[in-house]
Formats: C-alpha cells, sequence, structure tokens
C-alpha cells in the first residue's frame, strides 16, 4: 500500500470516529426517543462519516471545486433519501409496537390476546409468545375456578357427611343415657362405626393438606407388586362381598417397583374401593399389574356404566363424587355412601409425588371405566 492511500485509510477512518463519537453522544440524548428517530440517526451518522470523510480526502488531492460540489451532492441525496426511508421504517416499527404494546394492555386487562402476524419476525416471536402466555393465563383461570368451586363442594358435602353421623350418635348417646336404648350393644357398635368413619374422613382431609401443601414425604423402597395387590384385595374383600361384588386380580411374576409402600397401598386401596363403591351388585372388579418399558401399570376396571367427557376432566377434583350411574344409592352396609370425594384426589397426589402419572378410560362389554397407575420403576 502506497504512502497516499495510507493517508487517505487514516483521515478517513479519522472522520469516521469523529462523525461516530457525534452520534454517540446524540445517540444517547435521544434514547429515550421513538425508535424512528434512533433509525433516523444511525442514517445520518452513516451518510455524515462517509460525506465527512469525502470532503477531508478531497481537500488532500486537490480536486476542483465542481467534482468536490459534485460528491457531495450526491452523497446528500443519498443520505437523504436513507433518512427519509429509515423514518418510514421506524414510524412502521413503531406502530408496531404499539399494536403490541396495546395488546399487552388488552391482556391485562382483560386476559385475552390474539397473534397478529405483522412486522419483523422478532415483534412476531413476541406476539406469539403474548398469545401462548394469553392462553396459559386462561387455563390457569379454569383450573383455579374448577379448584374454587370443588372446594366450596367439600366444605358443604364435609359439612353435611360430619353433621349427619354426629346427629345420629348424639340421638343414640341420648338413648343410652336414657336406658331407652333395646339393644345397647348394637348402638355400641353403630357408634364406633360412625367415630371411624369420621376418622377416616379427617385422614384424607390431612392427607390432602399435606399434598396441596406441597409437603407429602413420601419413603421409596423396592416394593413387589403382587404382594401389596394381594394385600389390597384381601383388606378389600369383606367390603365386595357385602355389595355383592367379585374381587379378581393378576400381577406378572417378579414385578417391583420402587416406591413408597404405604402411599402406593393406599392408591391402590382406594381405586378398589372407589370401584367397589361405583359398581352394581353382581358386578365385578378386576385388578391387573404389569411390567412395561419404563415402569409398572397398575390397572383397576371397574362395571359403572362409563363416565361422560366432562366427567373424564373432573374425575380426580377435589370433592367430586359424580353423577347418575356413578351415584349409587347407600345401603345398609355403608358401601353405597359416597363419601366426601376424597379417595382419587389423594390417589392423583400420591402418584405425581412419585413421578408417576394416573387416568381414566372408558370400557365396554359390560360398560365401566378403567383406571390406569403407571409408575417409574
Amino acid at each position: 500500500m502506497s504512502v497516499d492511500e495510507v493517508k487517505i485509510v487514516l483521515v478517513a477512518a479519522a472522520c469516521a470516529v469523529a462523525v461516530g463519537v457525534v452520534g454517540l453522544v446524540a445517540a444517547w440524548l435521544v434514547r429515550h426517543r421513538s425508535i424512528r428517530w434512533q433509525l433516523g440517526l444511525i442514517v445520518v451518522v452513516s451518510i455524515g462519516s462517509v460525506l465527512v470523510g469525502v470532503v477531508a480526502v478531497s481537500r488532500m488531492m486537490f480536486i476542483s471545486r465542481h467534482d468536490w460540489q459534485v460528491v457531495s451532492l450526491v452523497a446528500a441525496v443519498a443520505g437523504a433519501v436513507a433518512f427519509v426511508v429509515a423514518l418510514a421504517l421506524g414510524m412502521a416499527i413503531s406502530r408496531w409496537s404499539e399494536d403490541l404494546r396495546r395488546g399487552a394492555r388488552t391482556l391485562d386487562a382483560h386476559g385475552s390476546y390474539v397473534a397478529d402476524p405483522r412486522g419483523p419476525s422478532e415483534l412476531q416471536a413476541l406476539s406469539e409468545e403474548l398469545a401462548r402466555t394469553s392462553e396459559r393465563l386462561e387455563e390457569s383461570r379454569l383450573r383455579e375456578a374448577r379448584l374454587e368451586e370443588s372446594r366450596r363442594e367439600l366444605v358443604s358435602w364435609v359439612s353435611h357427611d360430619l353433621r349427619t353421623p354426629l346427629a345420629g350418635m348424639r340421638a343414640m348417646t341420648e338413648a343410652l343415657e336414657d336406658g331407652m336404648a333395646s339393644d345397647p350393644s348394637r348402638y355400641h357398635r353403630q357408634i364406633r362405626a360412625e367415630v371411624d368413619r369420621m376418622v377416616r374422613m379427617v385422614d384424607d382431609l390431612f392427607e390432602l393438606s399435606r399434598i396441596h401443601a406441597g409437603v407429602l414425604r413420601i419413603s421409596p423402597e423396592p416394593v413387589v407388586l403382587g404382594d401389596l395387590v394381594s394385600e389390597a384385595i384381601a383388606g378389600a374383600d369383606p367390603v365386595a362381598r357385602a355389595h355383592s361384588v367379585r374381587l379378581a386380580g393378576s400381577v406378572e411374576d417378579g414385578v417391583r417397583v420402587t416406591a413408597d409402600p404405604a402411599g402406593l397401598s393406599r392408591v391402590v386401596g382406594n381405586l378398589i374401593m372407589n370401584a367397589i363403591r361405583h359398581t352394581p351388585a353382581d358386578g365385578s372388579v378386576v385388578i391387573h399389574g404389569r411390567a412395561t418399558s419404563d415402569g409398572v401399570e397398575v390397572s383397576v376396571r371397574d362395571q359403572c356404566g362409563g363416565l361422560t367427557p366432562e366427567e373424564m376432566t373432573r374425575v380426580f377434583d377435589l370433592a367430586w363424587r359424580g353423577e347418575g350411574a356413578r351415584t349409587p344409592v347407600p345401603d345398609d352396609t355403608g358401601v353405597g355412601d359416597q363419601g366426601a370425594g376424597l379417595g382419587l384426589a389423594i390417589v392423583k397426589g400420591i402418584v405425581e409425588a412419585h413421578r408417576g402419572d394416573v387416568r381414566v378410560e372408558n370400557v365396554g362389554a359390560p360398560a365401566g371405566c378403567r383406571f390406569l397407575v403407571r409408575l417409574p420403576v
């Protein structure tokens, strides 16, 4: 590179740096102004650095005044056109950003937002993210509304379920105190049964409070699935016999799972009792356990008559107790009693604490439901 070329490069660089410094100062001054002014400033700095460099170099090269004016006019016209284009682009971006801001205000006020496909890809991506946020907020509101409804139902049903046995026990204790009971031992057994029922309800409420508070503690250890299912069936068999329901179960040999024994036993027991409660007399409940590629699966099938799509979405909700075919009339054994609707909510909480999944599906011939619990090994 010749000496003249080196001088030209140095002069052009010095001019560009000087204009750039002035541009940075101006950019700091307009940093809070609209983006269209900032885009215009970028164009002014770019053209200005070229123009100042051309003027300085032309002076060094002793270019004629006419040639210098031609070069300056060309640079000035190009700068003016670029400045107008930058302002137009800045106005468009400002308008698109204003639309986004109005959409964000709508999201804040009404909780809904529709994605706008206009503007550059960055603004479109931001608009799509706002739309996804709107969808998540709507889902959260629906969950919150459903949870609040479940809480109200829980308070109502638990109050009713506690008031009824308490009224019965008061009447029986008054009869015993007045010596009016014809069979005191029978009254004692009934009082004990009602107390046990209320204790189970309080235990369920306590378990749910720990689940919802996130303080449920599990102690995983290797569990033989066949032994656990057998114990659950043996515990539920007297209730099934009283309700004229047949219990059957099978588990593949050698299936083991790492889980909290008490928690998993409660899951299987609650599912079996729920199936018995909603299966008509002379029906059957079938339990099956097997190993899968990524864990184990326990299924409990009943003959409840099936669930509607709406009931499918609510079956694990707190205090939900079903309608129609899933609400049998209580019998003398108490098996038909619906309880407070806490059993399946507890099942879901314990399964999720094990990083597992529980779901329900309708099955046919005869019509019923199958609850599937999947747990990692």
